[in-house]
């Protein structure tokens, strides 16, 4: 018994190299395993996360304050609060935050990998242009 609790305890690690500050807010790992991690993602008003694929890994996305502007694929959704998507491996996506409040979601990532090394951003613009 005592066994299983530490490796449960093990799991969570709020210090993890994918935590911290970015432009557009910030990123807290809650929980992380082989195969999942768990973070709570704070997008500031009027921000987003640029367009992105992973090819080795699903999201799920939970909304629990602020509303999500959410493009997946050819589709864009808006998202309240305790509203979810589901973001398949492969699929183009971004999020962004058109509101005046933080949007916070819980983002679920689950697959073989997990690396940052399996995002592609296939429409970043070069500062050339």
């Amino acid at each position: 018994m005592n066994q299983h609790k530490n490796e449960v305890e093990s799991n969570i690690n709020p210090t993890s190299s994918h935590s911290g500050e970015r432009y557009w807010g910030n990123v807290e790992v809650i929980e992380e395993g082989e195969n999942y991690r768990i973070s709570r993602v704070e997008i500031k008003s009027r921000h987003g996360i640029k367009p992105q694929i992973h090819y080795h890994r699903h999201e799920h996305w939970i909304v629990v304050s602020g509303v999500a502007k959410v493009t997946c694929g050819n589709e864009e959704i808006l998202l309240n609060c305790n509203q979810s998507t589901y973001v398949p491996a492969a699929t183009l996506h971004q999020v962004e935050n058109p509101g005046s409040i933080p949007l916070i979601i819980l983002e679920i990532q689950n697959g073989e990998y997990l690396g940052e090394d399996d995002t592609e951003r296939p429409f970043e613009l070069s500062s050339a242009s």
